[in-house]
C-alpha cells in the first residue's frame, strides 16, 4: 500500500511511479497529531539522486529522533510528473505521509549545486508558495535554505525565511525547539520567530539585512536592521565526529537510484588547501571518525539493509589517517559476507600498492586520479602538491595491478594559465599511455585507454581564487578546441564540460542580491531542472539577464577588487579572508604551501573549536 494521495491513473502514466509512492521500508512514520512540528525535507532534484545524498540521510535521521518533530522527505517530480499535477491541480506533496507541503511548519531545501536553485524556486511554486519571501503570510510554512551553497546565499536571499549555514545535525534542532516553543507560548508569529532566530548561531535571516551599493556597482555595506541581529554569522559545524548522529537504518527505495549503497563517511575537512577547491575550505577544520565508530556504523547498516558495497567518502579518502587499519578493521568480515569496498578518489601521491589489494572500486578495470593541471608550474599555482613522478608512479603501479582504464581529471580556464598549460594536459595523456607500453607484454592488462576530463574553471567563494575573473565562454570553448587539437593518440579520450554551464553557474556562485530578479524572470519562464543537460537553456538565462538589466559579466569576467567588498563577506567560515589573501599571493608567485598534517598554515579555522590532531 502507498501512502500517496495521487491518483493511481496518474501514477500509471509516470515514468517510474516509485518515485512518488511513498511507503519505502525504513521511512519514518509518526502520528501527525501528536508532533508539534512538521519538517519537510525537499531535495530540489529527483528522487534518484536526492535518496543517494548522504547529507539528507543524516538530517532524516536526525530530526526524526526527536520526538515533537516529524521529518519528512520532497523531491522534485520529473517532467511528466509535473505535466500530470498542472493537469489535475495536484500540488507538491511529501512523501510519508501524502500530505501537501502547505500542511508542514518548515519546508528546508538542501542546496548542493548552484544550478537547482531554479529547480528549488519551481518546487516552492508547485506547493502554491509565494516566491518572494516578503509575500509570504503567517499561513506558509518558513522556507529554509541550507546546503554547501548557501555559504554565498545572496542570490537566494529573497527566496529565502531562513538560511542555515554551515552543518545542519545541531542547528535545525535548535530552529525547530525555537518554533516548538513560541507556538506553545503564544508568542509565535513570522517576523518574531525569524527575529529570534537570528540570535542563533549558523542561522542567517536575508530580510533583517539591508544592503547598499556603490556608484560603480560594488557592495558599500550589510547593515543588520536591528541591534541584535549579528553583523556577520559564523557557520555552525559538528565539533565531534564519533559523536556526531549517523543513521542506524536507510530508507530503503522500490527503484534503483544513483547510489544504491552504504556511504561511510570518514571524515570532514580536507588537510590540502587546493586554491580552487571550495570544498576544502568551507568544511574545515578537519575532523576525523575513529576507526573503531566507522566499523560499529558500516556493520549496522549492513545488518539493516543487506547492501553489498561499502563506499568510503570524504574530500580526500587517502589523507585518513588510520586508512590501514580502517581497510583492515573492514575486510575482517566484509569479505566473508561478500560485501565489496570502494573509494571513490584518490591523490597520486598517496596511491599504492597495498591499498589497490584491499579495494574493490579498486579492483574493477579503471580508475581515477586527479591533476587538475598539465603542467608543474601551473600545479604548483593551484598548491596541487603532486608531480608528474607521483603521476607515472601510481599509473604504474593501477597497470601492474590489472587496471587498463585510467581516467584523469583536469580543469581548464585556472588563473595565470597558458597555452603550453593545455597543451600540457594531451601531453600528460600521452605519457600514462607510455608508461603502459613500458610494462613487458605479458604483464600489460588488454586494451589501454585513457580518459581526460576537462571541467571550466569557476572561481568559488571562500578560495584563495574568489577574487579571479573567469575566462568568458568564448574563451573557454577557443581552450577547449585547441586541447582537442593537440591530441593526437586515437587512445586518448577527451570529453569536457559545457562552458556555458560553467559560466552561469559562476553568476549564480558570485552573485549578490540583485540577481533575484533574473532567477525568479528564469523560472516564471519554465526554468528547471538546469542541472540536467537536456533542461539546461543559456539563451533563457540571457533573456532573464537582459529583461533585468543584469550584466552578467559583472560577476565573471570582470573579477572582484582585492579590497571590494565581497557578497558573502557577511559570512565567517572561520578560514580568515587574510589566509585566503596570503594563499593568492603565493600562487601568483608559484609558492605551494604544505598540507595542514605537514604544518599548520593559520587559517584560522582553529577558532572553531572542533577534536581533531592537526589544528593547534
Amino acid at each position: 500500500m502507498h501512502n500517496s494521495k495521487i491518483p493511481s491513473s496518474v501514477l500509471k502514466s509516470v515514468q517510474k511511479p516509485g518515485r512518488y509512492i511513498g511507503g519505502e521500508y525504513n521511512s519514518v512514520i509518526k502520528d501527525k497529531n501528536k508532533v508539534k512540528c512538521r519538517f519537510a525535507f525537499a531535495f530540489p532534484d529527483t528522487y534518484e539522486i536526492g535518496m543517494s545524498n548522504l547529507g539528507v540521510r543524516i538530517l532524516y535521521d536526525t530530526i526524526n529522533a526527536h520526538k515533537n518533530i516529524w521529518c519528512e522527505r520532497v523531491y522534485a517530480p520529473w517532467t511528466d510528473m509535473q505535466e500530470k499535477m498542472r493537469q489535475y491541480e495536484i500540488p507538491l506533496t511529501a512523501q510519508e505521509s501524502g500530505d501537501p507541503l502547505s500542511a508542514f511548519d518548515m519546508v528546508a531545501f538542501s542546496l548542493q549545486y548552484e544550478l537547482c536553485y531554479t529547480t528549488a524556486l519551481a518546487m516552492i511554486k508547485m506547493a502554491g508558495f509565494p516566491l518572494l519571501s516578503k509575500d509570504r503570510g503567517e499561513d506558509t510554512p518558513i522556507i529554509v535554505g541550507g546546503g554547501p551553497c548557501v555559504y554565498n546565499p545572496e542570490p537566494i536571499a529573497d527566496f529565502f525565511d531562513l538560511i542555515n549555514i554551515g552543518e545542519g545535525e545541531e542547528v535545525l534542532l535548535e530552529i525547530c525547539d525555537l518554533y516548538i516553543k513560541m507556538k506553545e507560548e503564544g508568542s509565535y508569529s513570522r517576523a518574531a520567530f525569524l527575529r529570534e532566530a537570528s540570535h542563533i548561531e549558523g542561522v542567517y535571516i536575508p530580510s533583517l539585512y539591508d544592503v547598499t551599493y556603490n556608484d560603480d556597482g560594488t557592495i558599500k555595506e550589510y547593515k543588520p536592521l536591528y541591534e541584535d541581529v549579528p553583523t556577520k554569522i559564523r557557520k555552525r559545524i559538528v565539533a565531534d565526529m564519533d559523536k556526531a548522529p549517523y543513521p542506524e537504518k536507510l530508507v530503503m527505495p522500490y527503484i534503483e537510484t544513483v547510489h544504491d549503497r552504504i556511504v561511510l563517511e570518514v571524515y570532514r575537512g580536507c588537510i590540502r588547501g587546493c586554491r580552487f577547491c571550495q570544498a576544502g575550505m568551507v568544511y574545515r577544520p578537519i575532523r576525523e571518525k575513529s576507526p573503531e565508530t566507522l566499523c560499529k556504523q558500516a556493520k549496522c547498516l549492513f545488518d539493516n539493509t543487506g547492501y553489498d558495497e561499502i563506499s568510503l567518502i570524504s574530500l580526500s579518502i587517502s589523507d585518513y589517517s588510520e586508512l590501514p587499519k580502517l581497510t583492515d578493521d573492514l575486510l575482517s568480515w566484509t569479505d566473508e559476507a561478500h560485501v565489496s569496498l570502494s573509494l571513490p578518489s584518490l591523490r597520486i601521491d598517496s596511491f599504492s600498492e597495498e591499498l589497490m589489494q584491499k579495494v574493490s572500486s579498486v579492483r574493477t578495470g579503471g580508475i581515477t586520479f586527479a591533476p587538475e593541471a598539465g603542467t608543474q608550474r601551473l600545479r604548483d599555482v593551484i598548491n596541487k602538491n603532486v608531480t608528474e613522478e607521483d603521476l607515472m608512479r601510481s599509473v604504474g603501479i593501477a597497470f601492474r595491478g590489472g587496471k587498463s582504464n585510467i581516467k584523469l581529471y583536469f580543469m581548464n580556464g585556472l588563473p595565470t594559465e597558458t597555452l603550453d598549460d593545455i597543451k600540457g594536459i594531451a601531453e600528460l595523456a600521452t605519457k600514462v599511455v607510455g608508461e603502459y607500453f613500458k610494462l613487458p607484454k605479458p604483464e600489460r592488462p588488454k586494451g589501454i585507454g585513457v580518459t581526460i576530463s576537462v571541467s571550466c574553471f569557476v572561481p568559488k567563494p571562500f578560495t584563495p581564487f574568489q577574487w579571479e575573473k573567469q575566462d568568458s565562454y568564448e574563451l573557454l570553448m577557443e581552450k577547449q578546441a585547441y586541447l582537442r587539437d593537440c591530441i593526437t593518440d586515437r587512445r586518448v579520450r577527451y570529453t569536457y564540460h559545457e562552458a556555458k554551464v560553467s559560466f552561469i553557474e559562476a553568476v549564480l556562485a558570485r552573485g549578490d542580491r540583485r540577481l533575484a530578479p533574473a532567477i525568479l524572470y528564469a523560472v516564471e519562464n519554465g526554468a528547471i531542472f538546469d542541472a540536467w543537460d537536456e533542461y539546461f537553456d543559456y539563451d533563457r538565462w540571457i533573456s532573464a539577464f537582459e529583461a533585468c538589466g543584469i550584466d552578467p559579466a559583472f560577476y565573471t569576467t570582470r573579477g572582484f577588487g582585492l579590497d571590494e567588498i565581497l557578497p558573502w563577506d557577511i559570512i565567517d567560515i572561520g578560514v580568515t579572508k587574510a589566509f585566503l589573501r596570503r594563499e593568492r599571493d603565493k600562487a601568483y608567485k608559484g609558492e605551494t604551501t604544505p598540507s595542514c598534517a605537514e604544518k599548520c598554515s593559520g587559517c584560522g579555522a582553529n577558532k572553531l573549536g572542533g577534536k581533531n590532531r592537526w589544528c593547534k
